[in-house]
């Protein structure tokens, strides 16, 4: 069976995020960076599927000697490293200009998550949606919560009797004290 393509493409600016999120910055100050960077691309691998969204965290390799880098995660997860001078900014521009004069592209919506604001300025300039760092948050955490929720066992509804909340086999042995009595 094939997947349905996912409604909205969701670009994360990951520096950004940790740096705004009081967990990660946790993470980050108590464990490291990849530390805080695997924290993230957890939270996003379940966010993502179950909004149907094909999302791409992007971190800089600026100051580090590197060659761009891809790694998907799950199907609808991949994080990016960009190349060596490159930010994650250039990367999420260049990508909302590709997306946005793609004639060949789908209906589909492109979303940045970044708080940086002259970076929010620049993708709602080229047509895409933006969502602040704190507000990604809130939604993954709203996500989560929802995920519980819907894997949550469900229960029967008992009516007004108690004899009705009882399984069928308990039910059985009650009905056979009660005629016993008789």
């Amino acid at each position: 069976m094939q997947r349905p393509s996912p409604q909205a493409v969701l670009l994360v600016d990951g520096y950004n995020v940790i740096g705004l999120w009081s967990y990660l910055q946790r993470t980050r100050d108590r464990n490291g960076l990849e530390a805080a960077r695997l924290e993230l691309i957890e939270a996003l691998v379940n966010y993502s599927a179950f909004k149907g969204f094909e999302t791409q965290v992007v971190f800089d390799a600026q100051y580090q000697d590197t060659r761009s880098n891809c790694e998907a995660i799950t199907h609808e997860l991949s994080v990016y490293y960009t190349d060596f001078g490159q930010t994650a900014d250039t990367y999420i521009e260049k990508t909302c200009a590709s997306f946005r004069y793609n004639p060949y592209r789908s209906a589909r919506r492109l979303i940045v998550a970044t708080s940086d604001r002259a970076q929010q300025l620049t993708v709602v300039g080229y047509g895409a949606e933006w969502m602040s760092a704190p507000q990604l948050g809130y939604d993954v955490e709203l996500t989560a919560r929802a995920v519980i929720r819907k894997n949550r066992p469900k229960k029967h509804s008992s009516g007004r009797f108690l004899a009705n909340s009882l399984d069928a086999k308990a039910r059985e042995r009650l009905a056979e004290w009660r005629l016993n009595q008789k």
